[in-house]
């Protein structure tokens, strides 16, 4: 089995803290190689994020890094950021460039996720392992795939350490991405985003918005389902363990799991694949 970690969303009420503690309790058991905690929409992450950073380094005993990105921060925010991760003893990031969060109408000091890496290498030196984001089947938002890959090689050249992918659900786009960043002179670990299948109307709807293709035969079989829950949640478990598998054969150097606050989706995966 290869190395795996997990993504959190830092929970802003007592209900979803208790749901998060559930949670990582089970999930902890899987011996994650480290957790992460997605930037707060919406501003709230100058709390949010390291509170749920602290309780899930503290409570929890977890190595926890926190997702940062650009959109709406000045320099003197984010360097204030860092500052407090550093605190905390976090050693690992997530990069993101982000979006600009409700309400703001200007992007901030800093445009691109490789400006930020750039910024974070010049503040604190070699302290933090950077991840940024890698998209199989090309970034919504890029021109087209030529100008992707290269956005992603300018991250990497300004000082990324490694990259998590957006999920995806072909492992053929995961392997093209790897051959393209290679022949590109990027040599760094890609780690495969995994999304758990247990809501496929949510699944469906997260997939829309971020690009990821469902196979139409997946969804056909998820559809016939209808409201048989139990069904889509075992077919939704075999479908992304049978990927995981093609990837680990593939050379794949890990997973990171985007949990969505819930331990039984990602451990239904994890059983299968043990």
């Amino acid at each position: 089995m290869v190395p795996i970690s997990f993504e959190f969303y830092p929970p802003k009420t007592d209900s979803q803290r208790a749901q998060l503690d559930r949670a990582v309790g089970r999930l902890a058991e899987a011996a994650p190689e480290y957790v992460s905690v997605t930037f707060g929409a919406g501003g709230s992450t100058l709390s949010h994020t390291p509170e749920a950073i602290r309780r899930l380094k503290g409570e929890h005993g977890l190595d926890a890094a926190p997702h940062i990105t650009c959109m709406g921060g000045s320099r003197e925010e984010i360097r204030g950021l860092l500052k407090l991760y550093r605190a905390l003893g976090a050693r690992r990031l997530v990069t993101l460039r982000g979006d600009l969060p409700s309400g703001m109408v200007t992007p901030g000091d800093l445009r691109h996720a490789s400006e930020l890496v750039e910024f974070i290498r010049t503040e604190t030196g070699d302290w933090f392992h950077i991840e940024v984001a890698a998209y199989p089947e090309t970034h919504p938002q890029a021109r087209d795939a030529r100008a992707d890959l290269r956005h992603f090689v300018d991250k990497v050249k300004a000082g990324a350490d490694g990259a998590i992918t957006q999920y995806f659900y072909n492992a053929d786009a995961y392997f093209r991405f790897v051959e393209d960043i290679r022949a590109a002179g990027v040599d760094v670990p890609v780690v495969p985003g995994i999304m758990p299948i247990s809501n496929y109307s949510q699944t469906r709807r997260f997939s829309e918005m971020c690009g990821a293709e469902i196979p139409r035969w997946v969804a056909q079989r998820m559809q016939a389902f209808g409201d048989d829950v139990e069904s889509v949640r075992a077919f939704g478990a075999e479908v992304v363990a049978q990927l995981c598998r093609r990837l680990m054969e593939g050379g794949a150097p890990g997973f990171h799991f985007y949990t969505l606050n819930l331990a039984r989706p990602t451990l239904r995966v994890l059983e299968q694949l043990r």
